[in-house]
């Protein structure tokens, strides 16, 4: 019985053999030698007795069933025995799960090296940001918490969680978009931001239960928080870079400031603060990583299952380290007391603002939030360990440091 593949129009003859790609056995008819690399944009057929089975090469790999290379095998019953048919089969779906392994293995370093090039970018872009300060740090913030806002709108509206409930509508999704873009440079011209945000959310509210048809709870509740969770909270970045412009005059970095940046009135509290709040949770979140990698053996929360209690307990001990270091570099805070407890509120905030997301993460049945930063997912993926972080920060120096720990 004759056995052959099929790669667009032509068939060609096909043996055992070839199906398993095994080059330690010459073979005198002519034999196909499966190439991912050469083959990728194929569709590949066999022909068995006359009947066609497609086989289909795809983009990400080859898949071949145990079944199909047995069928071929028993179609030459006088090339090998049963004995040697289950040794190919065997030998050819060992070089599969080993072709797939390195092709697995290839996409992970590729995903890898993506994610540290672009977070290397982002974390130089965010620095030179946060140095800025002024208008050009409040404009930055503001298109960020536009794309996070429309993520967020996204996620409302994708069918995990319209299945349980109403999404507002997406006229009503946009203009909170922009409202949420607003509320930081109203911030910043204006120092505060809650008539703006009262007056936001009346509006809104009204548009929602005067709509046509039936407005329902679900609509108004989902509108309200992405105002609160994508306008309201970030704005508290703004008040702690910007609003917070007493001296830091003990540190050293302001003394060597180049007078033509701001010299040493450039270094506020505010600035340092920030600098230092940022640093905290990047340090949470590496720290957390390594050690759930190393000693992750406690699930911490079903929302996350990927999260250990062994590695927030590393990342808070490496939170609060980068916090006392920094403190010590840019001597602020002055109290080694208030060092601890900045930076145990720092990494508080950013576990929080971290598994809020995962939980509508869940509940829309989705990875990511969006797929603008290549290896990174969305906005919100980036930010969201930042999004409650920003309003304890400003709340602990303005409340808890007397003349803003200075």
């Amino acid at each position: 019985m004759a056995s052959y593949a099929e790669i667009g129009r032509n068939l060609i003859p096909l043996s055992l053999a070839s199906l398993c790609a095994c080059p330690c056995r010459p073979s005198s008819r002519k034999t196909l030698i499966f190439n991912q690399k050469r083959f990728r944009r194929f569709n590949l057929g066999i022909v068995l007795d006359g009947s066609k089975s497609v086989l289909r090469v795809h983009r990400t790999g080859i898949s071949i069933n145990r079944r199909l290379i047995a069928a071929v095998a028993r179609a030459e019953p006088d090339s090998i025995n049963e004995d040697n048919a289950k040794e190919e089969v065997d030998n050819g779906q060992k070089l599969l799960e080993s072709e797939d392994s390195v092709s697995e293995s290839q996409l992970k370093a590729s995903q890898l090296q993506k994610r540290i090039v672009f977070g290397l970018g982002i974390g130089i872009s965010v620095g030179g940001v946060v140095l800025a300060g002024g208008w050009v740090f409040t404009v930055a913030l503001a298109a960020a918490v536009f794309i996070g806002s429309r993520e967020y709108f996204e996620l409302v509206r994708s069918r995990g969680i319209t299945a349980g409930m109403t999404p507002p509508p997406r006229y009503v999704s946009r203009v909170c978009s922009v409202i949420c873009a607003i509320m930081p440079i109203l911030t910043l011209y204006f120092g505060q931001i809650d008539v703006s945000v009262a007056s936001a959310a009346f509006i809104v509210a009204m548009a929602l239960l005067l709509q046509r048809g039936n407005p329902r709870f679900a609509q108004l509740s989902s509108t309200m928080f992405g105002l609160f969770y994508c306008g309201y909270l970030p704005c508290f970045w703004v008040k702690l870079r910007c609003a917070m412009a007493a001296p830091a005059l003990n540190t050293r970095v302001g003394s060597a400031w180049p007078i033509l940046l701001g010299g040493q009135a450039h270094w506020t509290v505010g600035l340092v603060a920030t600098l230092i709040s940022i640093s905290g949770i990047i340090a949470a979140d590496t720290f957390a990583f390594i050690g759930g990698k190393a000693f992750g053996r406690t699930q911490l929360t079903s929302i996350s299952p990927k999260k250990t209690w062994e590695g927030t307990v590393v990342g808070l001990g490496g939170c609060i380290a980068t916090t006392v270091v920094l403190s010590k570099i840019f001597r602020w805070p002055t109290s080694l007391l208030s060092a601890i407890a900045f930076g145990f509120l720092n990494f508080f905030g950013s576990i929080f603002g971290d598994l809020t997301e995962s939980m509508i993460k869940r509940d829309a049945g989705v990875k990511d939030s969006g797929s603008l930063i290549p290896g990174h997912g969305g906005i919100l993926d980036r930010v969201d360990s930042y999004i409650f972080t920003g309003a304890l920060a400003y709340s602990f120096v303005k409340t808890f440091l007397p003349l803003y720990g200075v």
